[in-house]
């Protein structure tokens, strides 16, 4: 277990700690827990570059703390019941999480029938994540500074809603590029076992 891998975990620990801290009414500790687990979230990319300690483990665990904490986020800021000046719209959580689970399933079926296994992130799909922590930031703004908090919010709103569906139809145009590129690889296989 290298360091890198120690703080991704701790970054997972941190997602329990902050959904509490909203759902029980303290926006302003459950924000200091966030940004330490956007602390964790640069240094254990920094120090596995460092150090010389990315292992395979790292590259599976540290996207998805990413992903976890930012569907927690998302989850519990749309919640009415949760006590915070602004919210999520829900439309725009289900649209995040429908495109993540889309995705997932996407890279799975292409895994089991072509083997491929190599899926970096796009530019897009990297902006969507920055928009949509912004927005988690600008929500949580909102419990030290509303007036500042409201004015950026129909802009991290809809920012995230361009971005959500951008890098989902691009995600779904790479995946049918890779599966056609197989497609024609088993094509031009066939052909020539029959020729």
């Amino acid at each position: 277990m290298t360091y890198a891998n120690q703080l991704t975990i701790l970054r997972m620990v941190f997602v329990p700690c902050f959904v509490i801290l909203l759902i029980y009414g303290c926006p302003r500790a459950a924000t200091v827990v966030f940004l330490l687990a956007a602390v964790t979230d640069g240094l254990d990319g920094l120090i596995a570059r460092k150090l010389n300690q990315r292992t395979p483990l790292g590259s599976f665990l540290d996207p998805m703390a990413d992903k976890i904490l930012l569907t927690a986020a998302f989850i519990t800021l749309t919640l009415q019941s949760v006590p915070i000046e602004l919210h999520i719209p829900a439309w725009l959580t289900i649209l995040a999480i429908s495109r993540d689970l889309l995705i997932a399933v996407s890279v799975i079926i292409i895994h089991m029938h072509t083997g491929h296994s190599r899926f970096p992130p796009s530019i897009l799909g990297k902006c969507t994540t920055a928009v949509q922590l912004i927005l988690v930031g600008v929500c949580l703004l909102a419990g030290f500074e509303v007036k500042t908090a409201e004015l950026l919010f129909p802009f991290a709103v809809y920012a995230t809603l361009f971005f959500t569906v951008a890098s989902g139809l691009h995600y779904f145009y790479r995946s049918v590029k890779i599966i056609s590129s197989y497609q024609d690889l088993d094509n031009a296989g066939n052909r020539n076992k029959n020729s």
